[in-house]
C-alpha cells in the first residue's frame, strides 16, 4: 500500500513538472539573456573603430498644433523613425527557432546622441522604452514627438501667409567620422508624403523638403539632415471676418467726402466712422498675429485710412470753427427806425446824395422855415442809416468772398484727400488680390 501511495505521489508530481514552464527556459529569453550578457551599452557598436555607424532619419509630420508668431515659436506633432545597425546585438535565427525579431529596451542598448537644434521647450511624447531589433543587428526606434521649435515667421501678407520652418537633426558628440546621416526613404517621397496629416486644421502641410550637409565647425565636422516644414494658412474665415467688413467700412468712409467741408453733419458721420474704425480695430488686435519683426498688411492699410480719416476729421472741424469765429466777429446789421413817414422815399443812394446836396445848397441860400428844417433833419438821418447800410452790406460782402476762398482751398484739400484715400484703397485691394493669387499658386 505504502509502494502505492509513493508511485502515486511521483505520478502527481510528474504531471506538474510537465505542466509548469519556468520563463528561463524559453528561447526568447536565452535569446535576450545572451545578447546582453556582456553588452556595453557604452560603446559604439562597431567591431572596427574606424567604421562608421551610419542613422538612417525618417519624419513624417501629423499636426501643426500652434503657430506663436509674436514669440516666434512653432508646435508641431511630428512621427520620427531612426535606424542604424549594431553589430553586437546580431544572431544567427536557426539557432534560435528561427527568431528573426526581438523587442529589447531602450535604456539598455546604445543609442545615437541626436537632438533637434530648434528645440525651444520640453519634449513632450509618450514613453516608448521598446525597440525592434532584427537577426542581422538593425534597430528600429520609431516615437511620436511634439516638437516646439524656434521658427521665423513672417506674417506680411497675413492671412495668405506660408511659412517654412526647419527641423535640424544632428549628433551632439560624434562627429561624421563617428556617425554619419542618411535618409530612410529618396528625398522626393519625404517632401510629397502627407497620408499622416491632419488636414482639416487653419493649416495646411505644402511640402516637406529635406537637405543634407556637413557643418564645419571648431570641435569637427558634423553631419545634419534638415527637414523644412512648408505650411501656408488657409484665409477663408479671416477674409469674411476681417478684409470684406474693412474694405466695407473704407468704402463708407470713402462716401462721407460727398458731404460739403462746411457741413457739421459731415463732422458727426465721420466721428461715428471713427468710432466704428476703433471698434473694428480692437477686435482686429486679437484675430491678426502680433510679431516685433514684421507687421501684417492688413494693419498697415487700415492704419494708412484711420489716419485720413482723423486727417479729413480735423480739416472740417477747423473749418467749421473758422467759420463760426469769422461770422461772429462780423457787425450786427443796423435796425431801421424810421419815426416819422416822409412822403418822398428815395430808393437809391445816389439819388439820395444827389437829394441831400441840394438841401443843403438851398438852406444855404434860402432862409428856411421850421417845418422845412424838420424835413431836411429826416433827410440827414435817413441818410446816414442807408450809409451805414452800405457799409455793412460791404462787410458782410466781403467776409462772404474770404469765406468763399477759403471753402475752394477746402474743397481743393478735401479732392486731394479723396484722391488719396481712393488710391489707398485701390493699392489696397489689389495688394490682396494678388497676395491671394500666389497663395492659390503654391
Amino acid at each position: 500500500m505504502a509502494v502505492l501511495l509513493s508511485l502515486g505521489l511521483v505520478a502527481v508530481s510528474g504531471i506538474l513538472t510537465t505542466g509548469t514552464h519556468h520563463p528561463s527556459n524559453s528561447t526568447l529569453h536565452h535569446l535576450t539573456w545572451k545578447l546582453l550578457q556582456n553588452y556595453h551599452k557604452g560603446v559604439r557598436p562597431v567591431q572596427n573603430w574606424t567604421q562608421v555607424t551610419t542613422v538612417y532619419l525618417d519624419l513624417l509630420v501629423h499636426a501643426v498644433l500652434d503657430v506663436d508668431a509674436q514669440n516666434q515659436k512653432l508646435k508641431t506633432s511630428v512621427w520620427y523613425q531612426e535606424i542604424w545597425n549594431d553589430e553586437f546585438l546580431a544572431w544567427n535565427s536557426s539557432m534560435f527557432d528561427g527568431i528573426g525579431e526581438i523587442s529589447l529596451p531602450l535604456s539598455a542598448i546604445w543609442a545615437p546622441d541626436i537632438i533637434i537644434n530648434e528645440f525651444v521647450d520640453i519634449e513632450k511624447s509618450p514613453d516608448l522604452p521598446y525597440v525592434y531589433v532584427n537577426s542581422s543587428g538593425t534597430i528600429k526606434n520609431n516615437k511620436p514627438i511634439q516638437v516646439v521649435s524656434a521658427c521665423s515667421l513672417e506674417t506680411y501678407a497675413f492671412p495668405f501667409d506660408t511659412q517654412n520652418c526647419s527641423l535640424t537633426f544632428n549628433s551632439i558628440l560624434h562627429t561624421v567620422a563617428d556617425l554619419d546621416l542618411a535618409f530612410l526613404r529618396s528625398t522626393e517621397d519625404i517632401q510629397k508624403d502627407k497620408n499622416m496629416f491632419v488636414d482639416d486644421g487653419e493649416w495646411e502641410l505644402l511640402s516637406l523638403p529635406s537637405t543634407y550637409h556637413v557643418v564645419h565647425t571648431e570641435a569637427g565636422d558634423f553631419a545634419q539632415i534638415q527637414f523644412h516644414v512648408v505650411i501656408r494658412r488657409r484665409p477663408l474665415a479671416y477674409v469674411v471676418n476681417l478684409l470684406i467688413p474693412s474694405i466695407f467700412l473704407m468704402i463708407v468712409d470713402l462716401g462721407s467726402f460727398y458731404l460739403p467741408p462746411n457741413c457739421r453733419t459731415r463732422i458727426t458721420f465721420k466721428t461715428s466712422i471713427l468710432v466704428g474704425y476703433t471698434v473694428f480695430k480692437v477686435n482686429m488686435s486679437d484675430e491678426v498675429p502680433r510679431s516685433s519683426v514684421s507687421t501684417p498688411l492688413i494693419g498697415v492699410f487700415f492704419t494708412i485710412c484711420m489716419a485720413f480719416l482723423v486727417l479729413s476729421l480735423s480739416k472740417s472741424i477747423l473749418m467749421v470753427k473758422f467759420l463760426h469765429t469769422e461770422r461772429s466777429s462780423g457787425q450786427d446789421h443796423p435796425l431801421f427806425c424810421f419815426q416819422k413817414t416822409s412822403r418822398a422815399r428815395p430808393t437809391d443812394g445816389a439819388h439820395l446824395t444827389r437829394t441831400s446836396l441840394t438841401v443843403a445848397d438851398s438852406l444855404t441860400d434860402v432862409p428856411l422855415h421850421g417845418e422845412h428844417q424838420t424835413q431836411v433833419g429826416c433827410l440827414e438821418e435817413v441818410l446816414d442809416q442807408l450809409h451805414s447800410i452800405r457799409s455793412s452790406i460791404q462787410a458782410l460782402d466781403q467776409a462772404a468772398q474770404q469765406e468763399t476762398s477759403w471753402l475752394m482751398i477746402m474743397y481743393q484739400f478735401d479732392k486731394l484727400l479723396f484722391r488719396g484715400y481712393l488710391l489707398v484703397l485701390g493699392v489696397y485691394t489689389i495688394t490682396l488680390c494678388s497676395l491671394w493669387a500666389v497663395w492659390s499658386s503654391l
